[in-house]
């Protein structure tokens, strides 16, 4: 099968597109004939080893010492079931699935294998593939963290990079909930924001949300440029910090400061559930929450993806086109 490998860290480059064994099922997994995925800042992270500081252990001890201990990056993927294994019971072969690979990659491929007991649901069937995949990655992750807070009709809540995959949808399920939405983003991105449920928008390239004096209920920081300490008094008494990205410091210090504060601040891990990828299908399919595409690629032009998501301005998600719909 034909698969995106990277074979050393380094700049977009270093991806490329060779012919790789195809995967088997083992008697508990789901054998995905890919169609589409995302290029996530989690790939970006990967082939590059840039990562939040403090994190420098991560890369040689789950990543790779000297070259990359998995080959094939991508997180998520969308597609259908091609083959199952002998004690597989919920998917056959045929099945439209979106699944979530997490720390396990595989999604830059044409075929993904994943147990049956992993972050798999059922495709939503109003969604192309490609719509489908841009909301598995973000959407699973933006659920999982408003999840850690009460987030309902009178929330205020303000995202912090609202623009990105994982933004785009934390505005969306916010105010699906009825949350009064803030979001943080460039001008450039307002009117984006803005159709996607935001009820104000401040451009960071012209005000600091923290010098403000205005407080919210819930801070969903999806930059890494928004520290517990530098957002704390923003956050309104007994109410919640999620952090989707944090370096070392942050995590180290999250029980602490919980403690100290007396509100909820979480670590930047997210659980790995097929119920929470199920109800992003739902939600999705129902049109709650809506796809957000920045920009699509093929296969063969990977590298180009990457290039995309390394700028650091990608609006939604980067879609890795694997195969035609």
């Amino acid at each position: 099968m034909r698969a995106a490998v990277y074979r050393r860290f380094g700049g977009p480059e270093v991806v490329h597109v060779e012919e790789v064994a195809k995967p088997s099922p083992g008697p508990d997994d789901v054998l995905i004939r890919v169609y589409a995925s995302t290029v996530s800042i989690a790939d970006y992270r990967s082939r590059s080893r840039d990562l939040p500081k403090g994190l420098w252990f991560y890369g040689p001890l789950v990543l790779g010492v000297f070259r990359p201990r998995i080959r094939i990056l991508g997180m998520d993927a969308a597609g259908v079931v091609e083959a199952v294994g002998a004690n597989v019971t919920r998917y056959a072969p045929g099945d439209e699935v979106i699944a979530m690979t997490g720390s396990k990659f595989g999604g830059h491929a044409e075929s993904v294998r994943v147990p049956e007991s992993g972050v798999i649901a059922a495709k939503p069937a109003n969604l192309s593939f490609a719509d489908a995949a841009s909301v598995v990655f973000g959407g699973y992750t933006a659920l999982a963290f408003l999840d850690r807070a009460n987030v309902g009709p009178g929330t205020e809540v303000l995202v912090n990079g609202a623009s990105g995959a994982v933004g785009s949808a934390a505005v969306q399920l916010a105010r699906h909930r009825g949350a009064t939405v803030t979001a943080v983003c460039s001008g450039a991105n307002a009117e984006l924001v803005r159709s996607l449920g935001a009820d104000q928008v401040i451009d960071y390239t012209k005000d600091d949300f923290t010098r403000s004096g205005l407080t919210y209920d819930v801070i969903v920081e999806c930059v890494g440029n928004a520290p517990f300490e530098r957002v704390e008094r923003s956050i309104r008494p007994g109410g919640a910090y999620l952090p989707v990205i944090s370096d070392l410091r942050g995590m180290l210090r999250a029980r602490g400061n919980a403690r100290r504060s007396g509100k909820t601040v979480v670590s930047s891990s997210v659980p790995a559930s097929a119920e929470t990828l199920a109800r992003v299908a739902e939600l999705a399919g129902a049109g709650a929450l809506k796809p957000v595409i920045d920009s699509t690629y093929d296969l063969d032009d990977i590298a180009d993806a990457h290039r995309r998501v390394a700028t650091g301005h990608k609006r939604g998600s980067v879609v890795l086109r694997i195969r035609p719909e």
